[in-house]
């Protein structure tokens, strides 16, 4: 079980771990949980709670014992009852579900909306009727004062399915191209359809006329959204009499009241996906919108977020289960996840130890496993005399470095360097020194870091403020005076090394500058010493002469940037001529290795030259062992003994072989005396 924190809401994460396969023996279960930590300890709330491959819609009957839930592959639709917490029934289907309808208390009738235009109604038993839309459908709603289905896809039409009658009646026709989602008002059921063109239309089933129109694809775009395209309507969900909410393809969510055109809040995920699913939370006044990425949690009245929660895997449907804190997931998973958020409400009654479970985690909280281990880098244990212990058990690589136990960390720590704590002593008394000594009226003194660079800031500041009071603009904000940048002057990590490539490439003209600074730094370090006031000019050369100085180092950057590239050659050169001669002074050690005793010393040549071998006949490796002389081979170290022999041929092969050479130079004999014979006739007949 997973435990996440935000903004002080705890989320708890039921399905969290892995799962054992089916077809393991009970025997291996129970030896798999003794070795692995995680499988002991997950929770699997409701046996088999998965499927094949993906999940896409998710429902709970109205007694609430009932979980149903559809996906592929392939189609199928599970049911799993929660005072048994396991699997009830699974069915089937001939195509994908677009999305169902459970119109009963329990499971007993079941509508299904397929996506080769089927409607497909289930009874306790099992299938029970099968008709088709003339459209592809994409939601149908049940209207119970009528028993209507109302069917919305891809036509203008809504088509009507009556229960009742069993045959379909006069459609509804409307403005839209197509339509998304529907939804009908428990309290007054009104009819309300989300259509491509991002408006909503609005019927009253009595009377079959349109009563409203909300353009919400004007309404969604604000000053701070960007949207890509038209918005079209995804989800739509009423709440009580008055209020709805509008989910949009672009990741928008408006809260409406049926009394006003205008929105009452407009909620932005902020990911430009499609809104998924939208509930309502009655007992924090929340609104549940959920899209493919994040389930967001916020107030309905103030649109402040209340909490999110961000799933390893897409998600397709989210459903709250009533009257209590459980939340359940379809996603691009097999898995299907469960949460528990106490905050929201209190667990079912038929999972209510879960209350006991957080409560006795929220008095104990457990330090998580990284508390106890130090992450260092290779550097780090060069520096701490470690290094030998990579590879070894000790240190566990992670990353670009490792993990290591904590009380080993602070040993090491100890021996490299025992005076560590009276250092550190040091530097907070002498930082406690230096805050009250700021309360006092000071002289103006350049850092003791990177002191280059605030001489630089400093002259920049002196002549952006001469430049401002000419334009007559306001002055902007000192980097050296910005507590976000103050570490730069403070840490000694942050100096900036002039004496690197990539400075000395960057900056071709840094030596000349950095020599007038470094020029100002000393008279200013002589002012210092001698109590002067640092704002007085040093003596030193004209404006216009340095006006005269910068125009010619402009003039001569591109030969600067050639002599640094010759200076960093020389440099590169001295240090492989260096590097060369501690390789010719240092003197290669012989390593003498020992071998066991029982074991015979053979050349890494060996086993390429055996698996060669391994691939040939035993003819043909006896011939090449008995060449290599290999086969003489009688005694080894061990004391073992080896016996080597031939293949001799037998007396009645030999004779064989004999009487067939014999056969063959009989038959070349004929052959040679039959081609004399026709040869001489041949000149006979030449001749008559």
């Amino acid at each position: 079980m997973q435990v996440s924190s935000l903004n002080e809401v705890k989320i708890y994460s039921l399905s969290a771990g892995r799962s054992l396969p089916e077809w393991l023996s009970d025997r291996k279960k129970r030896a798999l949980q003794k070795k692995d930590v995680d499988i002991r300890r997950r929770i699997e709330l409701i046996q088999d709670f998965e499927m094949p491959t993906v999940s896409t819609k998710i429902k709970v009957s109205r007694d609430g014992q009932y979980i149903m839930a559809v996906g592929t592959y392939k189609p199928r639709v599970r049911c799993f009852d929660t005072y048994q917490l396991s699997q009830k029934f699974e069915r089937c289907l001939d195509s994908e579900v677009v999305t169902f309808e459970i119109l009963s208390d329990d499971y007993s009738k079941i509508v299904f909306l397929q996506c080769g235009r089927f409607v497909e109604f289930h009874s306790q038993h099992g299938h029970y009727y099968k008709t088709r839309i003339p459209k592809f459908g994409r939601d149908f709603s049940y209207h119970y004062p009528s028993c209507d289905l109302y069917f919305v896809g891809a036509s203008s039409e809504v088509y009507r399915l009556n229960l009742e009658q069993g045959r379909f009646l006069n459609s509804l026709q409307t403005e839209a191209s197509e339509s998304n989602v529907c939804d009908i008002n428990p309290v007054h059921f009104l009819f309300a359809m989300g259509t491509a063109e991002g408006k909503v239309e609005c019927w009253d089933p009595r009377t079959r006329n349109r009563v409203g129109l909300l353009d919400c694809a004007l309404s969604s775009v604000t000053a701070d959204t960007e949207i890509e395209g038209l918005p079209s309507i995804s989800a739509l969900k009423f709440d009580g009499a008055l209020n709805m909410a509008v989910g949009t393809s672009t990741g928008q969510v408006l809260l409406y009241d049926l009394r006003s055109s205008n929105p009452l809040i407009v909620k932005d995920h902020h990911y430009g996906l499609p809104i998924k699913s939208i509930q309502f939370q009655h007992q924090l006044d929340l609104i549940i919108s959920a899209d493919s990425r994040i389930v967001k949690m916020w107030n309905k009245d103030t649109g402040k977020i209340f909490t999110s929660m961000e799933p390893e895997h897409d998600l397709n449907d989210v459903c709250l289960y009533p009257n209590s804190g459980m939340l359940m997931t379809a996603n691009e998973a097999p898995k299907m996840n469960i949460y528990y958020i106490p905050v929201l409400g209190p667990a079912p009654k038929w999972c209510s130890f879960l209350d006991n479970l957080t409560e006795e985690l929220e008095e104990n909280p457990e330090s998580t496993v990284y508390d106890d281990y130090k992450f260092v880098t290779r550097k780090d244990l060069e520096n701490l005399g470690l290094a030998h212990l990579i590879g070894s058990s000790l240190l566990r690589a992670y990353m670009h470095g490792f993990f290591m136990d904590i009380r080993l960390y602070h040993k090491a720590k100890m021996m490299a360097n025992p005076f560590a704590y009276e250092e550190y002593r040091r530097e907070k008394i002498r930082q406690k020194i230096e805050e009250t000594r700021a309360q006092r009226v000071q002289l103006k003194k350049l850092p003791k870091v990177n002191k280059e660079l605030a001489l630089k800031l400093i002259e920049e500041e002196g002549e952006e403020q001469q430049f401002s009071k000419k334009r007559k603009q306001k002055n902007l904000p000192s980097l050296l005076k910005d507590d976000r940048f103050k570490v730069m002057f403070e840490n000694p990590d942050f100096q900036v090394d002039e004496q690197s490539e990539e400075f000395r490439l960057l900056n071709p003209l840094v030596s000349k500058i950095s020599e007038k600074r470094k020029r100002k730094l000393k008279i200013l370090e002589e002012l210092e010493a001698q109590g002067q006031d640092e704002e007085e000019e040093p003596e030193g050369k004209a404006s216009d002469a340095e006006s005269s100085e910068s125009s010619d180092d402009e003039k001569g950057w591109v030969e600067e940037v050639r002599k640094q590239r010759k200076l960093l050659r020389q440099e590169e050169k001295l240090k492989r001529q260096e590097r060369l001669k501690e390789d010719q002074q240092t003197l290669l050690k012989p390593q003498f290795f020992e071998i066991k005793e029982g074991e015979e010393f053979r050349s890494f040549k060996d086993s390429a030259k055996k698996q060669k071998l391994m691939k040939k006949t035993l003819e043909d490796r006896l011939k090449l062992e008995e060449k290599l002389g290999t086969l003489n081979v009688s005694d080894t170290t061990v004391g073992s003994k080896q016996a080597t022999f031939k293949l001799k041929k037998s007396e009645q092969q030999r004779k064989q072989q004999e009487a067939e050479k014999r056969h063959r130079q009989e038959r070349k004999t004929l052959r040679r005396s039959a081609s004399h014979l026709k040869s001489r006739r041949g000149r006979g007949r030449l001749f008559h």
